[in-house]
């Protein structure tokens, strides 16, 4: 038992550290995910602004300061707070040898760093992927995914409004995914992580982007605002699901983009009694009788 309190406060406390030392430049830039989201927030908020897709939104938007909330609770304090516990069921798999490398179905440690990076990135967004579509089609995981989807006005931090439930579902997906690939992130992951913030940032801005034919590979806020519509396509429980990545919606036909007005009503039925306080979106879930 004391192995596993020590793992679990070493991992805290370390986690702690390196996020402290983050926010003062003490670490290697780009391993500063405090302030490569800050960045990313704030140019994707200027673009918001001087190429408004709905004119009529306000720069401060609804909810805008609580959604800058949400982004820094689920990407720092949540991940500080939940790092000792995977350190614990890390110590526990490793029990009964189930090891970073033992799922692997191939080894991309040799392959060019380049090739590494790319199965990386479409592997966890595939992952991703799949995960958002559980979260639509369960009932139990759909609870804590309206938090996300309460949202009624889209903009650029609206990408990390979620409840922190999401979190402890994702993280070993993704972590299988990784293990999928050898057990191990590329030297360069970092690459990959500034990009998919800023991907997911674009795609909740309120910015009219396509891509053009790249549309059909990347995700972009014409196609996402429709996965956020209050009205969605008759017998479906959700469209749209992709995060990076677009392609999976067209390979498995959940794609939907009607028009691309920018206009739609986006939430969800019962919106309207859905808590607008952040201790209430995250303890909603938990209620007895609640869908």
């Amino acid at each position: 038992m004391e192995k596993y309190l020590d793992a679990f406060i070493n991992a805290f406390e370390g986690t702690l550290n390196w996020t402290w030392k983050s926010i003062i430049f003490e670490v290697p830039w780009y391993t500063n995910y405090f302030w490569g989201l800050t960045v990313i927030s704030i140019v994707v908020w200027l673009l918001e602004i001087a190429f408004p897709w709905r004119k009529d939104q306000s720069i401060f938007r609804r909810d805008f300061w609580l959604d800058a909330f949400y982004m820094y609770f689920n990407f720092f304090i949540f991940s500080i707070v939940i790092s000792g516990v995977y350190k614990v069921i890390g110590l526990l798999l490793g029990e009964i040898n189930v090891t970073a490398k033992s799922l692997a179905i191939m080894d991309i440690s040799e392959w060019a760093p380049w090739l590494q990076l790319l199965v990386f990135f479409i592997i966890l967004d595939f992952v991703q992927w799949f995960t958002h579509v559980l979260l639509h089609k369960y009932g139990f995981l759909w609870k804590f995914h309206k938090v996300h989807h309460s949202v009624k006005e889209m903009g650029f931090a609206a990408h990390l409004r979620y409840h922190w439930m999401e979190n402890v579902l994702y993280k070993p997906l993704k972590t299988f995914g990784v293990m999928i690939i050898g057990g191990f992130e590329p030297e360069q992951a970092y690459i990959i992580h500034f990009i998919t913030i800023a991907i997911g940032h674009l795609n909740h801005s309120n910015i009219k982007i396509t891509w053009g034919p790249l549309k059909y590979i990347f995700n972009n806020p014409v196609m996402h605002l429709y996965h956020h519509a209050y009205v969605l396509p008759k017998g479906t429980y959700g469209v749209n699901y992709g995060i990076s990545l677009s392609l999976w919606d067209y390979i498995f036909k959940t794609n939907y983009i009607p028009e691309d007005s920018g206009k739609i009503e986006i939430g969800f039925k019962g919106d309207d009694k859905f808590p607008k306080d952040f201790i209430g979106q995250n303890t909603y879930g938990f209620k007895k009788g609640q869908r």
